[in-house]
């Protein structure tokens, strides 16, 4: 039986000839293609940060990305794969964990039946997403092993839920054997060790599958710049409406990546909404944690004040499964707390009743966005006692100075503690400018003014230390002044509208698909909390997620 990705694609990618062993060194499953009618068609699009100067990366070839894994993915069907269809997609990692438990499923199908759908639809110029953009050459190996470490008995007693399971890394997590980029070409052979939250996933029995494409230095080059835009990826594309609707960033490739369902689950960043932004505009959850209760070693930096690893999942329940598996207390990240805040790994399947949540809804987003308002009137419905509120106001002023400094303190010390000289000649924020600026082209197309404007900040000391306590201070009043007055479990927002408030107060918040435009386009209802009420947050996002399920597949890659 012909492969169905060599059906679809014979005569524009894969040879089927035999071919000597030297021969196959040379073989092409990907051709480029000229981009230059869409970009054309995207210059007038209502969308700044849609109009494309490129969509295909300049810099990486994906036979290069998904040749060595071609042999196995080949192995599967055209029927095997759609026997699969229905044993894994739309499925929870607790539903995984059953079939493999009754013998429905192996790790090695689960692996391959994902790696089927990125070469399926990644290697198809007229589908591809140009989300994937690494891969685990020896994760089949890996699975291969699990399996058979089950069937002889062997396998540990205990195995967290994530065991065995394919998860996707946004590329400025530290990960052993692949590279870690942050997507930029000065970063382009960075080999590293595993950032402290991959060593806690692999610990847990989770396989890492890749890495994912992102804004370049998550978001914090340039501005205008499309979302999603890397040197090193290219143009990442929403699978809701290619060229039409934005991916949001920076996580953007662990956002599309899991609407097109190519992992079981992946993982994101956060400064100020760069996993929220992503999980909205792609129909997914998203959690963007309590400062200290993911660690950030081994992962490229823009600020130490606010950044965070995030679980990106396409359900509630895999959400808290996944951020439990990467907590733990790491003694090189000074805000790692010890403790893990038990209740987070079952939250998904324990839905909060609503008559039991306090909520607060935004005025101003009840007079906008009917889809928001329905919601919140639904929930009224349900039981949930709904505060109507108007937040005080206030300004960010001060923050991008923070982003600023903090990137240009704290990117020097990743690149002193975590790469190598031999693969990586920059040292400083400085270096970084001085190298695109050989080749901007290729290197900067959209500028580098962010990175231009940290070179000029030149905020004290002392100064940042005010800015950052003063702004803490807003962030917090901005929620609390309601949610203590009316002992509110949540604020509701949209998306990532609020994401800025939520980070200088170093509160969690969850976005959980609400509806979809008119126009097709996502959007989510986010529930931001008070520090470490992740369990909390997750339990109201299952009810929400559990009575409205608002989300659904995107066309063609349902």
């Amino acid at each position: 039986m012909k492969k169905l990705f060599i059906l679809i694609l014979l005569t524009t990618i894969f040879s089927c000839k035999e071919e000597s062993s030297a021969a196959k060194e040379k073989v092409v499953i990907w051709k480029a293609y000229d981009d230059a009618a869409e970009i054309a068609a995207n210059q007038d699009h209502e969308n700044e940060r849609m109009r494309y100067k490129l969509i295909q990366s300049r810099v990486s070839d994906k036979n290069d990305i998904f040749l060595p894994l071609y042999d196995e993915v080949s192995k599967i069907t055209e029927v095997e794969y759609e026997r699969l269809k229905p044993l894994i997609l739309n499925q929870t990692i607790f539903s995984f964990r059953d079939k493999i438990e009754n013998n429905q499923l192996t790790y090695e199908e689960i692996v391959l039946f994902f790696l089927y759908r990125i070469y399926k639809y990644e290697l198809n110029n007229a589908k591809t997403l140009n989300t994937v953009i690494a891969l685990n050459k020896d994760v089949v190996k890996q699975a291969r092993a699990l399996d058979k470490e089950r069937a002889t008995g062997n396998a540990p007693s205990y195995r967290h839920p994530i065991y065995g399971l394919p998860i996707l890394l946004k590329d400025n997590i530290n990960t052993a054997g692949m590279k870690t980029t942050a997507g930029t070409v000065a970063l382009k052979d960075n080999e590293v060790e595993d950032a402290f939250i991959v060593k806690r996933l692999r610990e847990n029995g989770a396989l890492i599958l890749g890495k994912v494409n992102l804004s370049e230095w998550a978001y914090y080059l340039t501005r205008p710049c499309p979302t999603g835009y890397s040197a090193i990826g290219g143009q990442t594309l929403n699978p809701y409406g290619r060229r039409i609707f934005d991916t949001g960033g920076s996580s953007s490739g662990s956002g599309t990546s899991m609407a097109a369902s190519y992992a079981v689950a992946a993982v994101g960043t956060e400064t100020s909404g760069s996993i929220l932004s992503p999980s909205s505009h792609s129909s997914i959850v998203g959690l963007k944690p309590t400062i200290g209760l993911l660690s950030r070693t081994g992962i490229v930096p823009i600020s130490s004040t606010y950044d965070t690893p995030g679980p990106m999942t396409r359900s509630v329940t895999d959400n808290a499964i996944l951020l439990s598996a990467m907590t733990g207390h790491d003694t090189l990240d000074i805000k790692s707390v010890e403790n893990h805040f038990p209740g987070i790994i079952t939250a998904g399947l324990h839905p909060e009743s609503f008559k039991n949540m306090r909520l607060g809804a935004m005025k101003l987003l009840l007079e906008r966005d009917s889809i928001y308002k329905n919601s919140i009137e639904s929930l009224r419905t349900l039981g949930a006692e709904i505060i109507e509120f108007e937040p005080p106001k206030t300004d960010l002023e001060g923050f991008s100075n923070v982003l600023n400094m903090d990137m240009k303190n704290d990117l020097p010390k990743y690149l002193k503690m975590h790469t190598k000289p031999e693969n990586v000649q920059v040292n400083s924020i400085s270096d970084v400018v001085a190298f695109n600026l050989k080749d901007s082209l290729i290197r900067m197309p959209y500028g580098q003014n962010l990175l231009d404007g940290i070179l000029r900040d030149s905020t004290s000391n002392e100064t940042l230390k005010m800015l950052k306590a003063d702004l803490e201070k807003k962030g917090r009043n901005y929620f609390d002044i309601v949610m203590d007055e009316h002992r509110l479990h949540a604020v509701l927002s949209i998306n990532n509208y609020h994401a800025g408030f939520a980070a200088v107060a170093k509160y969690p918040a969850l976005t959980v698909p609400m509806g979809y435009k008119r126009s097709g386009e996502p959007i989510g209802l986010t529930f931001i909390g008070k520090p470490y009420t992740e369990a909390d947050l997750l339990r109201m996002g299952r009810a929400f997620e559990k009575e409205f399920q608002a989300r659904k597949e995107p066309k063609g890659y349902d």
